[in-house]
């Protein structure tokens, strides 16, 4: 499977997880296409090609300003290292800036899966009313920043799985090389765009009630750990 395929199988499966009520049927498709780019990801063939024609890149994500802004950067960053993309951000006169430094390849399925996830997200906590606007703003807040936490342990359990069951084992020395190689460029590249970078202040707390809702929520759209035993597997979209 090509670039090109991989990329338009994943946005079809993630728009059916964004589109879709049920959030069995979003967990389904979300985990099916964070299986399919692990799995595609780490294969030898794919990073031998990827040396003459991917690029390396800067992309920006402008995650607004507000309560929610460091929550929205928490999951963009949850999204992008598993994907061994880097991300710093600066603020600007219309709000927070992210800059994720990767290759490009890695960068446009990790564009994709944050839009999707922070709309499955967003979707779950417009429904959610406390006793004032403050405290449903607090609890939201939290709430996704919980979300952001489990979605990143899911889709590092995801990779690590796949890396497991690599049915190359002759092969995986070699391919620990091409990604540490990937990475390490990707390191490189982010330094020598920005520089030494300050670490963030840490966001505000966050409440135990609304995180570990989003913590539910993120476990309701599994990203790749296990399949729902009453499912099928999905077929190709």
């Amino acid at each position: 499977m090509n670039e090109a395929d991989l990329f338009n199988r994943v946005r079809k499966l993630l728009d059916k997880a964004t589109a879709t009520t049920n959030t069995h049927e979003a967990e389904a498709f979300s985990q099916k296409a964070a299986s399919l780019i692990a799995s595609h990801r780490i294969d030898p063939r794919r990073l031998t090609d990827l040396e003459h024609d991917d690029v390396l890149e800067i992309r920006e994500f402008a995650l607004g300003r507000g309560a929610y802004v460091r929550a929205r950067l928490a999951l963009l960053m949850a999204v992008a290292e598993p994907h061994d993309a880097r991300v710093v951000f600066s603020s600007t006169s219309t709000g927070m800036v992210a800059h994720a430094a990767g290759f490009r390849s890695d960068l446009d399925v990790a564009e994709l899966m944050y839009n999707s996830l922070h709309q499955q997200a967003a979707n779950q906590m417009s429904d959610i009313r406390r006793s004032t606007p403050a405290a449903t703003q607090r609890f939201r807040r939290s709430f996704l920043f919980g979300y952001a936490d489990q979605i990143g342990q899911m889709l590092g359990d995801a990779r690590q799985k796949v890396e497991a069951d690599r049915s190359a084992p002759s092969a995986s020395g070699s391919t620990d090389l091409a990604l540490q190689d990937r990475i390490d460029q990707v390191e490189d590249h982010l330094l020598r765009s920005f520089g030494r970078v300050r670490t963030a202040r840490a966001a505000s707390s966050a409440q135990s009630g609304g995180w570990n809702a989003g913590s539910a929520a993120a476990d309701r759209a599994d990203v790749g750990r296990t399949r729902l035993a009453e499912r099928p597997a999905i077929g190709p979209a």
